[in-house]
């Protein structure tokens, strides 16, 4: 059964030239726009607001009052379903992976103004990550309350919806558009856009979420498009996962730096930092091609800045200081 969508964002998102950075990057001054999903909705926005419209729709028409999902410590998805349930009168429960640590800055410190329940589940893969979250609902029923367990990054065919809509506004917007550059996480935002623009015209850069993304693009985008999207036909770069998810690469610590200094434009180390880092890399081998129009989606994330280490050392590495004589 199809359940509308709930109202969380505000949309179309606006596009933005970004000529200082296209330049930086060998494109030409009016190839390069950013996509704003950043600023949408609540809780300081991001690409899962649009995924949540459509999982949390779905959750309240079965009557859910609770919100359940799982993530990384510093999981965007996370922070946005507390916010989601924040804005709609729900309770919300966040499963997460690993243990408390001293620092509860970035997203932990906004999940907890959000109201949300932490529960650390230890250090488990995916599956145990799965099933403490099973259990953690079968507990709350118990107790008398109605959770719906919204999936791991807000991806699923469902959640994919709100990046076929977010595909057809960049349609609207750049009629010539060749490629929209997108980090590519858990799946459902790239399979999205897949869906709308078609395979040829997105470019996912892996952040080393999953083991296999591709194969999460392809059957998020399969209900969605009369088109056969298969792993082969998707465009993946697998170059910038570096030593994993959660360490910051030094390619995308220059993009961090780059996008600051040449637009203002503030990224987060695990998302959107590879994700220009792969746009960079893609020019640089002809993936991308000056005089083509090239769209980055920018899916939000800052609050993953604060909360990651290195990437604050690294930032502060670069503050220039005025010293004053006398």
């Amino acid at each position: 059964m199809s359940h509308p969508p709930v109202r969380l964002g505000t949309f179309p998102t606006p596009l933005e030239p970004a000529p200082r950075l296209a330049a930086a990057l060998g494109l030409g001054p009016d190839d390069l726009w950013v996509k704003r999903d950043d600023l949408a909705g609540p809780g300081g926005g991001g690409n899962k607001v649009r995924k949540l419209e459509w999982t949390v729709g779905a959750a309240l028409a079965e009557g859910a009052d609770t919100m359940v999902t799982t993530g990384a410590p510093q999981s965007n998805h996370a922070r946005l379903t507390a916010a989601a349930a924040a804005r709609l009168g729900l309770d919300a429960v966040l499963v997460l992976r690993g243990s408390p640590g001293a620092s509860h800055s970035g997203n932990l410190a906004l999940d907890g103004l959000l109201g949300a329940r932490l529960v650390w589940a230890g250090a488990v893969d995916q599956a145990g990550l799965d099933a403490a979250a099973a259990e953690v609902c079968a507990r709350l029923r118990a107790g008398g309350a109605r959770p719906a367990l919204i999936p791991f990054g807000g991806s699923s065919a469902l959640g994919a919806r709100g990046y076929v809509r977010c595909g057809e506004e960049l349609r609207e917007q750049v009629p010539d558009l060749r490629t929209a550059v997108v980090a590519l996480g858990s799946g459902g935002t790239m399979a999205g856009l897949v869906a709308a623009l078609g395979t040829g015209s997105v470019l996912g850069v892996d952040v080393g979420a999953l083991a296999d993304p591709a194969a999460a693009v392809a059957g998020f985008a399969a209900p969605h498009t009369a088109e056969e999207v298969t792993d082969r036909r998707l465009r993946v770069r697998r170059d910038q996962v570096g030593d994993g998810y959660a360490a910051l690469t030094g390619p995308a610590a220059e993009a961090l730096r780059l996008a600051a200094r040449t637009e203002g434009l503030l990224l987060d180390p695990t998302y959107t930092a590879r994700a220009l880092a792969g746009l960079a890399a893609a020019v640089r081998d002809g993936g991308v091609r000056r005089g083509e129009r090239t769209v980055f989606v920018h899916t939000g994330g800052l609050p993953g800045l604060f909360g990651h280490a290195e990437a604050v050392a690294y930032a502060e590495e670069g503050a220039g200081a005025f010293h004053r004589d006398g």
